[in-house]
């Protein structure tokens, strides 16, 4: 009798629908297992027996063939141990054949019988929705994240022997015994912890990065050691427009595959910031292995990813990002398949101006112009073109350390969000049925349908454009840039002003890298 068990298998950040197909049948007593198997999948034959016999429950001495379909399919991961057991107790008769249908399991399965945590559940389940599957079997650890996707029933197990117990139930007493988990109602989550308020001397930087939350823009912060520049990136997340639900289903996915959503954190519900270290390499940043997982970039999916001393990190980390700053996504390539990451993060990258970091102040550098020239040059050309706003930083004075109580009051992270909401709604009323969300977002098309400049705006951008040798790149960046502090001036138009204000955000990047 063949018996067949619906579990997933994750591909990316992506999940599709595995069969496991099991025939127990007279013969030789053994366990064969099919189906384009990694070691993990291939040792679940021991891990299964194993835990059947430890929870009590003893298979005839039969032949036992298990296909993983579809078998050209690479299957990775611990998550088909118990179908595989279930899939075993049903064939041989020991649970009713109707028990397992419309039900997708998963779960990793202890010597001991114990069902652990796998990764990766979230996805399993908006799959197994979207192919008409409404009834879950999953690990305890990993319910409440199932249950985050509605209109489906989610019940999580701790061991075999519940398992067992509670697919040999009837239907009623499945219910009253073991209850589905709880769905988790939504709701976005603000994030303001550290208020913009505490950072004080730096009113630029503050103007800097309302823009960039306001029209999701990246950032490059040049400034001597103490300046401020860790405090502005991290609260930044704070003045950003709240996440949505779709957006965090997506972000969620990814923490998901990537085992970062433990029992009590079911989604993912404010901007992720990720800040990692600068001797992070290449592969941490994209994501690898042999079946790639996703790495630092994705994981800052519709959020920050925060670069402190970037020009410490190496070039092939640095170099990585320019394809998902530009096409907001990350494809990674084996000789199996192509795997696509979702990267649409906005960057801020923070970096001394010289190597003692006191350029360019003269009396105090000690740093000679080829150590200066050589410290900077680690920042390629065309990672430069993508930064769409540059804020230079100095030291603060003793009058604006001791000013901090009345700066407190005047300007902090509540008002400022409140700014970028306001520059957030225009926004939405322009993008309305295009599928964009931010300034920075616009693609040529849309910078020509949707940012018309009037006759003395396009005479000085043109002006611009030839005098500062921009590559195109820049030169709508910077209108993009224009068009979010217009959005934050509550104008309709851009005007000149706006363009200006614009293009001084460039102005440093030249006076360091021109």
């Amino acid at each position: 009798m063949v018996t067949k068990v619906n579990t997933g298998a994750i591909t990316g950040i992506d999940c599709r629908i595995v069969c496991v197909e099991v025939d127990v049948s007279t013969g030789l007593p053994q366990l064969e297992m099919v189906g384009r198997l990694s070691a993990e999948v291939r040792e679940a034959e021991k891990r299964v027996r194993v835990a059947l016999k430890n929870t009590g429950i003893s298979l005839p001495p039969q032949r036992i063939t298990v296909n993983l379909a579809p078998a050209d399919l690479y299957k990775e991961g611990t998550q088909y141990d118990l179908p595989i057991a279930i899939g075993m107790l049903a064939s041989a008769g020991m649970l009713p054949a109707e028990s397992v249908e419309g039900l997708l399991i998963a779960g990793e399965l202890g010597l001991e019988g114990d069902v652990g945590p796998i990764r990766g559940v979230l996805p399993m389940v908006l799959e197994g929705r979207a192919q008409g599957i409404k009834h879950f079997l999953l690990p305890k650890e990993n319910a409440k994240e199932g249950a985050a996707v509605s209109g489906i029933e989610v019940v999580g197990i701790a061991s075999l022997e519940e398992a067992y117990r509670y697919l040999g139930l009837p239907r009623d007493r499945q219910l009253s015994e073991f209850p589905p988990a709880q769905e988790d109602l939504w709701e976005a989550e603000c994030g303001m912890a550290e208020d913009f308020a505490d950072l004080y001397g730096q009113e630029c930087v503050k103007r800097v990065m309302e823009i960039a939350a306001a029209g999701f823009h990246n950032v490059l912060m040049i400034g001597p050691p103490g300046a401020g520049k860790t405090m502005a990136a991290r609260r930044l997340p704070g003045i950003l427009p709240p996440i949505t639900e779709e957006e965090s289903l997506e972000v969620s996915k990814i923490y998901s595959v990537a085992g970062l959503l433990g029992e009590d954190r079911t989604l993912i519900r404010t901007r992720p910031f990720v800040a990692p270290h600068h001797s992070a390499t290449l592969q941490a940043l994209a994501g690898g292995g042999r079946i790639p997982r996703p790495g630092l970039i994705s994981q800052a999916h519709k959020g920050v990813l925060f670069l402190d001393e970037v020009v410490h990190f190496s070039s092939a980390a640095l170099e990585v990002l320019r394809q998902p700053m530009e096409e907001k996504k990350l494809l990674i390539a084996r000789s199996t398949a192509s795997y696509e990451f979702p990267a649409d993060f906005m960057l801020v990258a923070a970096l001394n101006p010289c190597p003692c970091g006191n350029y360019p102040d003269t009396s105090r550098c000690r740093c000679t112009e080829e150590q200066v020239r050589r410290y900077l040059s680690r920042l390629s050309g065309p990672l430069l073109d993508r930064i769409d706003l540059c804020a230079e930083m100095g030291r603060m004075s003793a009058q604006e350390i001791h000013g901090k109580a009345e700066q407190k009051q005047r300007y902090g992270s509540s008002e400022m969000r409140e700014h970028v909401l306001q520059a957030r709604k225009r926004q939405q009323e322009r993008f309305a049925g295009t599928g964009l969300q931010f300034n920075a977002q616009m693609g040529v098309k849309e910078l020509e349908r949707l940012v018309p400049l009037g006759q003395k705006e396009r005479a000085f951008m043109d002006q611009v454009y030839e005098k500062l040798h921009l590559s195109l790149r820049s030169y709508h960046r910077i209108l993009k840039v224009a068009r979010t502090i217009a959005d934050l001036d509550e104008a309709e138009e851009i005007a000149l002003k706006h363009i200006q204000e614009a293009l001084c955000y460039r102005s440093v990047e030249e006076r360091y890298w021109g």
